[in-house]
Order: C-alpha cells, then sequence, then structure tokens
C-alpha cells in the first residue's frame, strides 16, 4: 500500500470545476468571524462541488491571505457573493426557489441524519457565527431547522466541522456523490 501522488488524484482543473455540475446547495455564512474557518469552508464547498457561497455580515471576503491559507485556492473555483445583511442573502435565494435550511440548535429542530432531502429541491444551508449562533432573524425566515447530533460534553462543533457533516449529509442522501 502507498499513498497516492497529487498527479495521480485525478483533480479537475478550475475551468472544469467551474463548467461542472453543481451540489444544488447555497452556504450561507452568517457573519462568520474566522478567516480561517471562511477559508475552510470554501475548501470543503469545493471539495464537494457545492453551488456557491453567500458570505454576509462581518464574514470576511476574498481575497485575504488568512483566507488564502486555509482555502488553497478554492475562493477561485467555487462562487460566491456578498451581502451586508444575512436576511438579504436569505430573500434572494427564497425568491429564487431555495429551501432554507437553518443549522442551529432549536426548539423542535431535526437531527441531520433524520432529515430527507428532495432530490431535484435547491436548498441553502445557513452556518452561524462561532459564538452567537445563527441570528434570530435568520431562524425566524428558514423553513428547516436542522441540528447535529452530539453525544460528548460539548455542547457544539466548530463551524467548519458543521459545514462538513452536513454538505456530506446532504449529498449522500440526494445521491449527488454517485453522479461525479
Amino acid at each position: 500500500m502507498r499513498k497516492l501522488k497529487l498527479d495521480e488524484l485525478n483533480r479537475i482543473s478550475v475551468e472544469d470545476f467551474k463548467k461542472s455540475e453543481k451540489l444544488p446547495l447555497t452556504l450561507v455564512l452568517d457573519n462568520i468571524r474566522s478567516l480561517n474557518n471562511i477559508g475552510s469552508i470554501f475548501r470543503t464547498a469545493d471539495g464537494f462541488r457545492v453551488e456557491k457561497i453567500h458570505l454576509c455580515g462581518i464574514t470576511a471576503c476574498p481575497p485575504h491571505r488568512d483566507i488564502q491559507k486555509t482555502a488553497l485556492g478554492a475562493t477561485d473555483s467555487v462562487d460566491w457573493k456578498y451581502f451586508d445583511k444575512t436576511i438579504d442573502s436569505v430573500k434572494e435565494l427564497k425568491s429564487e426557489g431555495y429551501t432554507i435550511l437553518c443549522l442551529e440548535q432549536v426548539e423542535r429542530s431535526t437531527y441531520l441524519h433524520d432529515f430527507k432531502p428532495e432530490k431535484n429541491a435547491k436548498y441553502a444551508l445557513v452556518l452561524g457565527n462561532e459564538v452567537k449562533g445563527v441570528d434570530d432573524e435568520i431562524i425566524a425566515n428558514s423553513d428547516f431547522y436542522l441540528e447535529i447530533l452530539q453525544i460528548g460534553t460539548k455542547h457544539s462543533f466548530n463551524v467548519t466541522i458543521s459545514a462538513g457533516i452536513a454538505i456530506y449529509d446532504i449529498a449522500l442522501k440526494i445521491n449527488y456523490i454517485d453522479l461525479v
């Protein structure tokens, strides 16, 4: 058994990424403060061919050295757009037919593993601030509330870990990974 070399991984080019079929999922970053978290989310979005990212509020935008440190070029492949207010992103996505998924611990949330996405639907996944979580106004304007089951002593995962778990789960459930 040997580790594969980079040139053996058959990665697509940025140009091919732009032309490829995408996971029908938009990530909405609601006031993410850490530049490393933003870059990591871009990199994860690239890895799953997420459609686009909406950067909202205090969430920093590329190009930035500290975003690039963890994004490793994913800011070039994944489409993104900035909004001063997260609610403007949510309203735009709703007008385009997206179902808004809020990843947050709220009353009557649905555990992610119990969520059953529809195959031909378009989803937007809202990820909240590292300290305050998703803003109450965004919670009130969401269609579904998803929570990742946790059984340890901590009450939350890092936002980048949460993003990766949720994206992977949704991609598997709509059989997106089998399509590529």
